[in-house]
């Protein structure tokens, strides 16, 4: 178990909002918290609070539900948008072995009370994996055309924090697309112009709804990306799966004016390499877990 930081190395919400205000400036215009789990941070709502004030189009959350219901409504309050659940399985006894902490029930209930507290629209984020929870594709199908809340199935990458990611354990996105088109019919929903989202989105035919993919593995979207990772600790990351990151911490305490902070983003960026190289046979796997960037 790895431990955790000392209190010293996390950024502290000012320095957050800082950060974040800069990145506005620079032409940002979405801000997504994530972890780990971002609702563990105590005092997390403030954090909303000061994010929502720096005038981003949309903020939002990833959370894996346990703890969202009951401060769903404060978090809508302070200007949170909405917010994407993780839930790898609609099957209690397989949910609590993937997820290893927590109960399905908690989390589906987290999903009513999002709604509930207008943080739309709900995305539900699926990881699929060969052979452990790939056959409930069309369950998680059903449950999307049912509740009318957008699953989304991400190909598992190499950013499991046990090392254990195989490539035979990726479920192709264009097989779990041809899996629910057999049942449902479905159809690609054309992206806006210059929309760098990540997810492919199809809705249903018959209008029930809409699913999405995010094919990171077996067709990534490199080109396009143009997402920048704050991790707690201060490092700007321009990949995930890249190990290059420039510590902003050292700028905000050093003294640093608002063109330093700007500086470090722009290098990010200009930094940015032209793919993941996932599939290349030089690859190495980056040395922090997903749980330790943010998705």
């Amino acid at each position: 178990m790895r431990a955790a930081q000392p209190r010293a190395e996390i950024l502290t919400f000012e320095e957050i909002a800082r950060v974040a205000g800069v990145a506005r400036s620079l032409g940002v215009r979405s801000l997504r918290l994530t972890g780990g789990e971002p609702l563990v941070r105590r005092g997390v709502v403030e954090l909303v609070r000061q994010l929502a004030t720096v005038g981003f189009e949309d903020v939002s959350l990833t959370t894996n539900g346990t703890v969202l219901a009951p401060i769903a409504s404060e978090l809508a309050r302070a200007g949170l948008d909405r917010v994407n659940i993780s839930c790898d399985s609609l099957r209690a006894e397989r949910f609590a072995q993937i997820r290893r902490r927590g109960d399905l029930a908690t989390v589906l209930a987290a999903m009513d009370a999002a709604e509930a507290a207008g943080l739309l629209p709900l995305k539900v984020n699926v990881v699929l994996i060969s052979g452990v929870n790939d056959d409930e594709v069309l369950d998680f199908a059903e449950f999307a055309r049912r509740y009318r809340r957008t699953v989304r199935f991400i190909e598992f990458m190499p950013l499991d924090a046990v090392g254990g990611w195989r490539r035979d354990q990726v479920v192709p996105s264009e097989d779990v697309l041809a899996r629910i088109n057999d049942r449902w019919p479905i159809e690609a929903i054309t992206p806006t112009y210059g929309d760098p989202a990540p997810g492919d989105r199809y809705q249903f035919c018959d209008g029930a709804g809409e699913v999405g993919v995010v094919a990171s593995v077996t067709r990534p979207f490199c080109g396009t990306c143009n997402r920048l990772r704050l991790t707690a600790d201060g490092a700007v990351r321009n990949c995930l799966f890249s190990d290059d990151e420039v510590s902003v911490r050292a700028v905000l305490r050093s003294g640093g004016g608002d063109e330093d902070i700007a500086m470090v983003l722009r290098r990010s960026v200009w930094g940015k390499l032209p793919g993941h190289g996932i599939n290349e046979p030089g690859f190495l796997r980056p040395s922090r877990s997903m749980s330790m960037i943010g998705g």
